[in-house]
């Protein structure tokens, strides 16, 4: 099958993390950014529609992007200073981020070679960038598949009740959307998991998939039923980027099935079986198990595998 040309739309940022002994070392990071490097490192051709600022931070993004082969649109340069996020860790490994973010993103041109389009976390939230970063998904929508993480972050998106109705309103639209457990509890406590990923499949989406931590990752597809995988990580230094690894992962093994990418993978997704994109998931989980095996959003290759 044809190579598939990815775009990115979101944040790329600098993760400052408290190390054990009380130093802090900074990581290039920003959910978005790490999906695009990871399936860059898987080989595939990508390119992330961002805004970091011109400073020593935004270098040292764009430098770390080009050393893994992802492109940055033109207008991913802003005036505004590098956004960053404090990182800390519980007992479990479990990362929590204070961020500091400016969101400016410039119109975005998808191009028409592009036959996937990923977005979401902050970048279909915090304005002015968000209302720009869902108009080029519903743009892309006709002639491209979309994939879409919430990734929920309740102290900077504000109130949940109006960032559930955005979710909502995107799903008509998408593909794919993957997200944790932490942020399917934030956006509906209420309601079970199960009964959150059977909404989500009547908003028009063909795959949702949650995933559970140590636990691993419930899916269905819109004809198939539920199914559940087992995680594959064996050791955890942190868990920074271990989501946006799954994703990488997790639509590179879709592309693999022929399942993403233009009307016609659209339509193979739309009639698959849980089954059938089962495999998808098995590399996203190993390819998160990978990056919670090192410190920072680690990325791993197909080698590693």
């Amino acid at each position: 099958m044809p190579q598939p040309r990815v775009l990115v739309i979101g944040e790329a940022l600098i993760d400052i993390v408290r190390e054990a002994a009380g130093a802090h070392v900074e990581h290039v990071g920003g959910s978005p950014a790490n999906v695009a490097v990871g399936l860059a490192r898987l080989d595939h051709k990508v390119r992330l529609a961002t805004a970091i600022g011109t400073d020593e931070r935004g270098q040292r993004i764009a430098a770390h992007l080009q050393r893994h082969r992802v492109k940055l649109t033109k207008s991913s340069f802003t005036p505004e200073p590098t956004s960053t996020a404090a990182v800390t860790f519980d007992a479990d490994h479990r990362a929590t981020y204070d961020f500091d973010v400016t969101w400016n993103l410039a119109p975005v041109k998808v191009g028409n070679r592009t036959t996937h389009v990923h977005a979401g976390s902050l970048a279909t939230v915090l304005e002015p960038g968000a209302a720009r970063a869902r108009a080029a998904l519903r743009d892309k929508h006709p002639t491209a598949t979309l994939s879409y993480d919430p990734n929920i972050r309740p102290g900077i998106m504000g109130d949940l009740d109006d960032v559930r109705a955005g979710v909502e309103e995107l799903l008509a639209i998408i593909d794919v959307v993957k997200a944790s457990e932490d942020d399917v509890r934030l956006l509906y406590p209420a309601q079970e998991i199960e009964q959150v990923m059977d909404a989500w499949i009547g908003f028009g989406v063909s795959l949702v998939i949650v995933t559970r931590g140590a636990t691993g990752a419930t899916f269905r597809t819109r004809t198939g039923t539920v199914h559940s995988l087992p995680a594959h990580a064996q050791y955890v230094v942190d868990t920074v980027g271990a989501g946006d690894s799954f994703m990488a992962g997790l639509l590179s093994g879709l592309f693999s099935l022929g399942l993403l990418g233009g009307p016609e993978g659209r339509a193979a997704l739309s009639g698959a079986s849980s089954e059938q994109v089962a495999p998808a998931i098995e590399r996203g989980l190993a390819t998160s198990a990978v990056t919670v095996a090192h410190a920072g959003a680690y990325a791993p290759s197909l080698d590693e595998l």
